[in-house]
């Protein structure tokens, strides 16, 4: 049995460049190769619009170096675009795409409509705190 695959939603990608805390923690396993990080290019391009927000801050230098720790280390999967299972935002279906995609044990996020989901298809969807506590 290989390493747990994992899908870190752009929110818990964000918060762990940003601040300490759990998602920091998740990432770092991921760094060290305890965790296998699945992303999508969907996801990198919403990643990098994501860090673009004024509110955070980040200079161009940390918005490089995180994408390209992230394409280095990460098993990239390729969706179709065609999951509407959240209506509420279009955004969640793309994330929950790569996981089912990647085949991700795991969908880590802050997002309520995914939480709210708790599991799609072989995915677990649960927050940071509860991906730590199991």
């Amino acid at each position: 049995m290989g390493k747990t695959k994992v899908l870190l939603d752009t929110n818990i990608l964000i918060s762990a460049l940003g601040w300490k805390g759990k998602p920091k923690v998740i990432f770092e396993k991921c760094l060290h190769g305890e965790l296998e990080l699945v992303t999508s290019s969907e996801q990198i391009d919403e990643l990098q619009r994501a860090m673009d927000y004024p509110k955070f801050n980040f200079t161009e230098e940390q918005k490089i170096t995180f994408v390209s720790i992230i394409l280095e280390i990460a098993t990239m999967v390729e969706i179709t675009g065609k999951l509407e299972i959240i209506t509420e935002d279009m955004y969640d279906n793309m994330i929950l795409e790569t996981a089912v995609a990647g085949n991700a044990g795991y969908l880590i996020s802050g997002d309520d409509h995914l939480l709210k989901l708790k599991q799609f298809k072989d995915v677990k969807i649960v927050t940071p705190s509860e991906f730590l506590g199991i």
